[in-house]
């Protein structure tokens, strides 16, 4: 594998770049561990909190991590001002502590708090680890590299259903019941407590991996760092390299005035449209009704609870798999091909989705399949390409800012459509609720062919130049 420009990397720059990026996608994973972790405590929660006959407070206790999350990208801005590693550092303080705080409250209120607490580190990671691998990572390899962060989202996501499902089962096992321990009785008779504080874990490891990770390069010269960039660069793709990418770097910040208003002058105004659009639509195709109501949905289609977690299991599989085909296919199919492919399978499967629920129950078998094919298509598409899209598109004094407008407005929508949910499908019925979305997606096909412009295997510098002409 070429991980620069001209083809040259040797073996000791390849495993440090690896290692960083792994460190700095593990924000993506507890990212999708916890958004994802709520979908199998709704029944055991909704049972605890009497949530049964409020569908707006059911919206509201889910959905209220995503909320977390919109703060949190209002003001990670300040990647900016403070550094992309010292942003993730304060995440993964955030995600600890909302993990405690989910595990021992005792009223909804505290609650939906601790899970604010942790949907604010969402947002803040959610910008960051995008922002700071695109800035690591060579042309020829940038989509992929930035699509592990949505791999690791997806495996978060997926390690959570595992987890719900093991802690489902443990709590009813002959083990745990009648305990001597207290401590182990209270938590696993409440097993939702088990399911949201199994992220101390991961979280606290988060933290301390973080503190082996370099500064961004591109951030260390805005700053007047140009040593510690030059050092950066070349302990990632080598000294020649390093040296050329310095002059690139250099060039482009001397041109660069930093600042929001600045996204809507001409010259960055469309890449602003185009980053606000990705964001809205891949949210509008309604992955988090499935990634967060997926069991209560497949309880109301007739499943059980056990059943409904196990094929919860069966999507995150689905979803793994398929931000790997993202990940393999982005720098050689490209990101408006790809999103294309997927957008048509989002389209016909969200269709078919919303036939199944108009004919009843005993279709269990057709709808998980179908919802399979979503979650596939959304995968390789609407999934990773909007993240790559908004982390490469602006320059480096604007990016960040860039990056917490467009996750801002990716987890406003993601949060407007998690705390709808409950309410429109009770008006419109789960049928109606999923044409509404498919008839949304049409409106991506357009935005692909008229304004999306290609980026495969350009530098950050040559996109900003890309701008800097459309405006003359």
């Amino acid at each position: 594998m070429n991980l620069s420009s001209n083809g040259t990397h040797d073996r000791g720059n390849l495993i440090f770049f690896i290692i960083i990026c792994i460190i700095t996608a593990f924000g993506g994973f507890l990212f999708g561990f916890d958004t994802a972790v709520i979908s199998g405590a709704i029944s055991p929660l909704t049972d605890y909190f009497e949530l049964g006959d409020q569908p707006v407070l059911l919206g509201w206790t889910v959905s209220s991590v995503l909320l977390g999350s919109v703060l949190g990208a209002a003001v990670s801005g300040m990647a900016d001002n403070i550094g992309r590693k010292n942003t993730l550092i304060i995440a993964a303080i955030l995600f600890t502590i909302s993990a405690l705080g989910s595990a021992i409250v005792e009223s909804l209120t505290f609650f939906i708090v601790a899970r604010l607490i942790g949907g604010f580190g969402v947002g803040m990671a959610a910008m960051v680890v995008p922002l700071y691998i695109s800035e690591v990572s060579p042309p020829k390899i940038r989509g992929r590299m930035v699509s592990m962060y949505q791999l690791s989202i997806t495996v978060g996501v997926l390690m959570a259903y595992f987890t719900n499902e093991y802690f489902r089962g443990l709590s009813q096992s002959r083990a745990f019941q009648g305990s001597s321990e207290r401590f182990i009785d209270w938590i696993m008779g409440d097993v939702w407590r088990v399911m949201l504080g199994s992220e101390l874990i991961p979280s606290f490891l988060f933290l301390i991996l973080l503190f082996m990770v370099p500064r961004s390069p591109r951030f260390a010269m805005s700053r007047g760092k140009k040593g510690e960039a030059l050092k950066i660069l070349a302990k990632i793709n080598g000294k020649a390299i390093a040296q050329k990418e310095i002059v690139e770097i250099e060039q482009a910040i001397d041109q660069e005035k930093a600042s929001f208003a600045q996204l809507f002058k001409p010259g960055l105004k469309k890449a602003t449209f185009i980053a606000l659009f990705l964001a809205i639509i891949s949210q509008l195709s309604g992955i988090d009704i499935i990634l967060h109501y997926g069991p209560l949905i497949m309880e109301r289609a007739g499943l059980s609870f056990g059943q409904s977690l196990y094929g919860q299991i069966v999507f995150g599989v689905v979803l793994v798999l398929f931000t790997l085909l993202a990940m393999w296919k982005v720098d050689q199919m490209g990101r408006k091909k790809l999103l294309f492919i997927g957008n048509i399978g989002v389209f016909l499967s969200l269709a078919f989705i919303g036939y199944l629920f108009s004919l009843g129950e005993g279709h269990e078998s057709a709808l998980i399949i179908t919802i399979s094919i979503f979650i596939a298509s959304f995968s390789f598409s609407l999934g990773p390409i909007p993240w790559i899209i908004m982390s490469e598109i602006f320059p480096t004094k604007v990016r960040g800012r860039a990056m917490a407008l467009g996750t801002l407005v990716l987890f406003g929508s993601n949060w407007l459509v998690a705390q709808l949910f409950p309410w429109l499908s009770a008006v419109l019925g789960e049928h109606g609720v999923f044409w509404l979305l498919a008839a949304i997606s049409v409106l991506t096909f357009p935005f692909i062919f008229k304004v999306l412009p290609e980026t495969k295997g350009k530098s950050l510098e040559e996109i900003e130049n890309y701008w800097e002409d459309t405006k003359r």
